[in-house]
């Protein structure tokens, strides 16, 4: 990713709604259809900043992979100890079959080959062990966030279920999530276009808004994986081994 993107992430993880948000609806979706143990072992590969790692550390001892040092460093102080940076597919010096969880929050989408990473990803599980997987979806919503996001591409359900498919995995609990909002992402993606104002500042609205939309947002928690959702910004699901 540029380096402004870690650098918003770093002033805004802790207050923008769209990461405050998200954090609750993974942790509600993992306890829900998690079924990991009392002594689960985690791993989450491409960190950040590390604004996941506590929302994690809530279900077992939490491991981390981070490639930009920058953000290595910010996440090897949330997490009290050093975060690796390994790099996908090959991640050299990670223990195999060691993890009851691999969390890849926004992750997949930036490697090139999304078969060979989900693939490595499967070595690393222990027998019983999940994938959780989020990604963005709507190639046609590609715009100037993609591009400095360094993304690959954008999901639908098919070519991730293929994805997954093809790695000697099969996905449980699939779903769009941030559907609410999705109509007013998708608003505003279009007009960039209309306009020629594609813009990738993703720094939160003024504080009202960024209340507003973080409740609207926090809403879905209720009923991902639970009941199908409309088509929204995002795609989760928990990848099993076949």
């Amino acid at each position: 990713m540029d380096r402004i993107v870690y650098d918003r992430m770093a002033a805004h993880d802790s207050t923008h709604w769209w990461y405050r948000a998200r954090r609750d609806i993974l942790s509600d979706y993992l306890s829900r259809y998690g079924g990991l143990p009392k002594d689960a072992r985690i791993l989450e590969i491409g960190c950040g900043t590390g604004h996941n790692l506590p929302m994690l550390a809530r279900f077992g001892a939490v491991d981390a992979i981070e490639i930009d040092p920058a953000a290595r460093a910010i996440a090897s102080e949330r997490l009290g100890k050093p975060v690796g940076d390994a790099p996908l597919p090959a991640l050299p010096g990670v223990d195999r079959g060691a993890y009851d969880l691999v969390a890849v929050l926004d992750v997949v989408e930036h490697i090139e080959d999304d078969v060979a990473a989900l693939a490595a990803m499967k070595s690393l599980l222990r027998p019983g062990g999940k994938i959780l997987v989020a990604v963005p979806a709507h190639q046609w919503m590609w715009s100037a966030h993609d591009v400095v996001n360094h993304h690959h591409r954008r999901y639908s359900k098919a070519t991730l279920v293929r994805a997954i498919d093809a790695a000697g995995l099969a996905p449980r609990k699939l779903t769009y999530f941030n559907s609410l909002l999705f109509p007013l992402a998708a608003a505003a993606r279009i007009a960039g276009r209309l306009t020629g104002r594609d813009d990738s500042d993703d720094s939160p609205p003024a504080k009202p808004l960024n209340t507003v939309f973080e409740a609207i947002f926090r809403l879905e928690r209720h009923a991902v994986g639970r009941v199908p959702l409309t088509p929204g910004v995002s795609i989760v699901t928990l990848a099993e081994p076949r």
